[in-house]
């Protein structure tokens, strides 16, 4: 089972879902449970944030289909299509108000972040809490905020994992900013410090953050 902080390939992504993962967006996918993809590179064409020191993802919805308009960063993002079947911006938000309603069992969400070609890491999941528009480069896009969880998944807390070095239980409680797994990554040159190693690689704090990791 992939972990939170887990290095994967697009392949063993899509092999965890059990679904060919090409466009960003999954609302109930499996159980339901929804499935996001996220960057935060430069060229990125979504602008996803992160708040709260890791504990925020402000997750920017998604363009209407080229199928539907020629060029669709000009226009607003929208919550239907032409033809009135809700986008994945209009389930996901509906999931949203229906939350800020009620306060009851928000949607939980799988978040996978791509940290460059061919590199991806899971960063956890997360629920989903709030749904809104902003305006940028003079059009609407939607904003979803999710908060990091550490809700039970099928009997498995998804947001530990063991270290048996130290023989303990390490909570996921933070995502690690983008510009340092990069950089790790190019340290490192995609192994394991300790053996080598270029398969089941994993990014965590060799110092817990809440003492300056």
């Amino acid at each position: 089972m992939i972990e939170p902080g887990d290095v994967i390939s697009h392949t063993e992504m899509c092999a965890a879902e059990d679904k060919n993962l090409q466009a960003g967006m999954h609302f109930r996918l499996h159980n339901g449970i929804s499935v996001v993809l996220m960057s935060r590179r430069a060229n990125a064409p979504y602008r996803d944030r992160i708040e709260n020191e890791g504990k925020t993802l402000i997750y920017e919805g998604h363009n209407i289909s080229r199928h539907f308009h020629p060029q669709p960063d000009k226009e607003d993002q929208p919550l239907n299509t032409p033809n009135g079947r809700p986008t994945q911006n209009g389930l996901f938000s509906k999931a949203a108000h229906a939350y800020r309603r009620t306060h009851f069992q928000p949607d939980l969400v799988r978040v996978y972040e791509k940290i460059m070609d061919g590199v991806w890491t899971f960063n956890g999941i997360f629920q989903l809490e709030d749904a809104w528009q902003e305006k940028s480069n003079g059009r609407k896009v939607w904003k979803f905020r999710l908060e990091l969880t550490d809700t039970v998944e099928s009997s498995t807390d998804s947001t530990r994992h063991y270290d048996i070095e130290h023989n303990r239980i390490i909570e996921h409680n933070r995502i690690i900013p983008s510009t340092v797994k990069r950089e790790v990554w190019k340290r490192d040159k995609g192994k394991c410090v300790k053996c080598g190693s270029t398969r089941n690689l994993h990014f965590d704090h060799d110092l817990p953050y809440s003492r300056g990791g």
